[in-house]
């Protein structure tokens, strides 16, 4: 299973705004930060603002921040509302479909897969690892 760039970028933005609780975070400082391209970001940001994860503020002195505490934004809820298509095959068309074991076991593997994710939120992802990723951002901004 791979996940799309979409879902990829949402993650880094939501660990940046994790990384930087204490402020309002611009797009073009996290498109500076991971060297993506701001246009993308605003659409991530307006997904992950419409799921709940980033509250929005216009104007400006605006910007973004969690709209909940890290902990509670598990990954799987992250990809499951942003991935359009999780089924990493589509059986639907194959004339063995329902006599083969693939579907099952590809079924099996997304739960699992999901599972794992599930047992991680946006804080695991940066809780002991705060300075450090901050410091490497900072780096890779510079370069």
């Amino acid at each position: 299973m791979q996940l799309t760039r979409y879902t990829d970028y949402a993650v880094r933005v939501l660990i940046h705004l994790a990384l930087h609780r204490d402020r309002l975070v611009t797009i073009t400082e996290v498109a500076e930060a991971y060297a993506i391209s701001r246009n993308h970001l605003v659409k991530v940001v307006h997904a992950l603002g419409r799921h709940g994860f980033v509250a929005t503020f216009r104007g400006k002195r605006g910007g973004m921040r969690l709209a909940q505490e890290p902990e509670a934004i598990t990954l799987d809820t992250v990809v499951t509302r942003l991935e359009e298509r999780l089924a990493p095959a589509d059986c639907r068309d194959c004339p063995i479909q329902g006599e083969c074991l693939f579907e099952t076991a590809l079924e099996e593997a997304m739960t699992a897969f999901l599972e794992t994710l599930a047992g991680y939120s946006v804080a695991d992802l940066v809780e002991g690892r705060g300075e450090v990723l901050r410091r490497t951002l900072e780096g890779h901004r510079a370069v």
